[in-house]
Order: C-alpha cells, then sequence, then structure tokens
C-alpha cells in the first residue's frame, strides 16, 4: 500500500469528478487560435534536464504527436498560432521545482517535432520564465503580447494543448478565463482544451519519498485532475479535434 494509485482508486476519482469530454469541429467560421504550452525539450525529451522524462513516456509522447498535427493544420490554413516557452534564468530560481528550461540551452527550445515552427509566419512564440503564461505574457510596459494577440487576430476561440495538464496547462487556461470573464481579451469566448494533446509528468510515491520537498504526483491521476479544473473553471474539455469547411460556403 502507498506505493502507487492503484487503478482502482483512479476509476474511483473518475467516477466521483468524471470531466464528460465533448468533441469539437473547426471551421473558418470562427476566428480560432491554437495556444502550444512548453512543449519543448526540457519538459518532454527524454533525459534533457531535471523535469524531463527519464525513460519514454506514452502520454507525452501523444502529446508531442497530436500538438505536431495540429499545428500543421492550422499552419496550412494560415490560422493563428500562439506558443510558449518555459525559458528560465539560471539565477532565477523556480520553487518548488529543480533548475530547468534554463534560457540559452537546447531546454528551452521546442521539440524536434516543433521546431519547424520557428519559421512560420502565423506563429507567434513566447518565452516565458513562469508556470502562468497569461501573466508570462506581460511586458515591462504593461502591455500582454497574448492579448495583444488575440486582439489582432480577433479570435473568438482558443484550442489549448500542452504539457503539464494540471500546471501550465491549467494555471494559463485559469488565468485566461478570468481575464476573459473581466472582459480583458474581447473578442475572446471560447476555451477549449484537448485532452488527447496534453500531458504531464510521473512521479510515484515511491519515489517522490526519497527526493526531499518532493510531492507524489501520479501521471494519470493528476491529468485528469487538470482535466476537471479546468472545466470547473469554465473551460471545454474535448478529447475529438476534427475540422470541416465552412457552413457558409
Amino acid at each position: 500500500m502507498g506505493q502507487m494509485v492503484s487503478g482502482t482508486a483512479i476509476d474511483l476519482v473518475k467516477n466521483e469528478i468524471p470531466v464528460n469530454e465533448e468533441s469539437v469541429t473547426l471551421t473558418d467560421d470562427v476566428a480560432i487560435g491554437l495556444v502550444i504550452v512548453d512543449v519543448v525539450n526540457g519538459f518532454c525529451t527524454v533525459g534533457a534536464g531535471h523535469l524531463a522524462p527519464n525513460v519514454p513516456d506514452k502520454q507525452i509522447s501523444r502529446m508531442v504527436d497530436e500538438s505536431a498535427q495540429l499545428a500543421r493544420m492550422f499552419c496550412e490554413k494560415k490560422w493563428p498560432v500562439f506558443a510558449f516557452l518555459d525559458s528560465h534564468h539560471p539565477d532565477v530560481p523556480e520553487p518548488p521545482y529543480p533548475p530547468h528550461c534554463i534560457a540559452g540551452t537546447d531546454e528551452a527550445n521546442l521539440v524536434p517535432a516543433l521546431q519547424w515552427m520557428e519559421n512560420e509566419s502565423n506563429v507567434t512564440l513566447r518565452r516565458k520564465d513562469c508556470i502562468d503564461g497569461f501573466l508570462g505574457s506581460f511586458e515591462k510596459d504593461g502591455s500582454n503580447v497574448f492579448i495583444d494577440w488575440v486582439k489582432k487576430h480577433q479570435i473568438e476561440t482558443i484550442l489549448v494543448v500542452g504539457i503539464c495538464t494540471d500546471v501550465c496547462v491549467l494555471d494559463f487556461v485559469c488565468s485566461t478565463l478570468s481575464a476573459r470573464n473581466r472582459g480583458h481579451v474581447t473578442p475572446l469566448r471560447d476555451v477549449i482544451v484537448y485532452s488527447g494533446a496534453c500531458a504531464t509528468f510521473d512521479l510515484p510515491l515511491h519515489v517522490a519519498i526519497n527526493i526531499p520537498g518532493a510531492l507524489a504526483h501520479p501521471q494519470e491521476l493528476m491529468h485528469h485532475v487538470g482535466l476537471y479544473m479546468a472545466k470547473s473553471r469554465g473551460a471545454k474539455v474535448v478529447s475529438q479535434v476534427s475540422f470541416a469547411a465552412s457552413k457558409k460556403a
């Protein structure tokens, strides 16, 4: 007992706090933007850093693949894409996490499957030095790069993908929803989280207890909790994303 979260326990949680995911079909009828959160080597590439997986991880690999496919589709359609890249100064810690994604290192760069985005005209890259990308988009003059992106493209819906479901993705989603509710990101209406293109890390209890200050973080359970919390704050959570021709055509 206490070494790992059993399948029965996870099923119990899912039964008690179900997410009830939907599906979404994207068309030109609604101005939509793709937001990719922290799909960088330091979180996704095996052995790339303190917070990267030590061995291949199916949930993270699927997230990378799905994010790359969506990015390709958006770029083919010339729809706007906004990508956050976690990037920290070596002298500025981010407790409780160990040093990670240090600026100027490969940890802070997009994973190989997404590096092509750096040359796409419809992609905006934002390096951030904090968990919450919304806060990390503020400039010293008080302007916000993400808000400016929404307003420039008159985006009504954002589709959010990335890592970690219950950390950076959730914090960004919650802040964006709060800003939307206050009228700060007009004309944004809907925040959609695609579960299949989100992932989180796995730190079982039997490993965490041997790391000073670490908290257990069972991957499947915390992924579900992250999705649940996003939905409880007002986001739409979907398990399927498809594309269709404009209904106005």
